[in-house]
């Protein structure tokens, strides 16, 4: 289910991009921006240093655009996390992170 995400379609973006989230670091909360141009089924996990998967944020269908999910980190502890944003073939990863 896709929760507080908002999408600005009226610019259709020109290629796949996982902005850097912000702020970072941060605590409790950071905004994940991104902009798909295909629409299909996008996936967006966080994961914690050792690869194992700690949140789900999205996975639906969305149309091409420009988004911003907010991830909340209660319950995690400090340290780096990597967020995967895949769409179709293309998969993007980035580092944060969460200081407590």
């Amino acid at each position: 289910s896709v929760i507080n995400v908002s999408n600005n379609s009226e610019n259709v973006p020109a290629k796949f991009i996982l902005h850097q989230n912000y702020p970072n670091p941060f605590n409790p909360s950071t905004t994940i921006k991104f902009e798909i141009i295909e629409t299909g089924v996008v996936s967006l996990k966080i994961y914690d240093m050792l690869g194992r998967e700690v949140r789900e944020l999205i996975s639906a269908r969305l149309t091409p655009g420009i988004y911003s999910e907010k991830f909340d980190s209660r319950n995690l502890p400090s340290g780096a996390y990597f967020y995967r944003l895949q769409s179709g073939e293309q998969v993007k990863t980035m580092k944060m992170l969460l200081l407590k």
